[in-house]
């Protein structure tokens, strides 16, 4: 009986999750928000967004804080997962012009793949793990695969390049530069965020 019951129970626990990501995602269109914080109020941020906007961000509980480090190409190893931030170039490759090295918690939490980006404009996003990494005649070139392909990534000399620690509250300060990529618009105009980025050393690449 007591087998059954906690069966039933974890079923039912199981249910309530899918329950409460399907009612996130239907509750509106995901908000991408890249700006300034302003103001900290416990978990409400007042942001200056990118384009100008007065934005108020509501953190989901519990707050997840993900803090951007400066780093370098020689943290680019084989096998690192990363992001690219790049611009398509007329020979198929990707010329990145920016890189976040994502942490080994968030391997197949993120989504591996190859995408449109708004970074800029006409931008691409390549998240997917490194397989080569080669000296090239316009910097370093990388071959990154993801699950429904292959890039070859060109990067250039002296491109920001940033990688993910785990961050929490006390990295949100006036002044700081973040980045949110799922953002939820609620009834009374404010954000619902499930998490953020926010640069500590470096600006979050775009």
């Amino acid at each position: 009986m007591q087998k059954t019951t906690r069966r039933a129970l974890g079923v039912a626990g199981l249910a309530l999750m899918a329950t409460a990501t399907a009612v996130w995602a239907q509750q509106a269109p995901a908000v991408r928000v890249r700006g300034e914080i302003t103001k900290v109020e416990g978990n409400t941020l007042s942001v200056k967004s990118r384009e100008g906007q007065d934005l108020t961000v509501k953190l989901a509980e519990p707050l997840r804080v993900s803090a951007m480090v400066k780093s370098s190409l020689a943290d680019i190893k084989e096998g690192s997962f990363i992001g690219v931030s790049a611009m398509p170039q007329p020979d198929g490759t990707q010329k990145a012009y920016g890189i976040h090295i994502f942490m080994d918690a968030q391997k197949g939490v993120v989504a591996d793949r190859f995408s449109e980006w708004d970074g800029r404009p006409g931008s691409t996003m390549t998240n997917a793990n490194v397989a080569q990494t080669v000296a090239g005649k316009d910097g370093q070139d990388l071959l990154v695969k993801y699950k429904d392909g292959e890039k070859k990534v060109v990067v250039p000399p002296g491109i920001p390049i940033a990688k993910y620690v785990p961050g929490g509250a006390e990295d949100l300060k006036v002044g700081k530069k973040i980045f949110i990529g799922g953002a939820a618009k609620q009834a009374d105009g404010s954000l619902l965020a499930p998490n953020v980025a926010v640069g500590r050393d470096i600006d979050p690449p775009q």
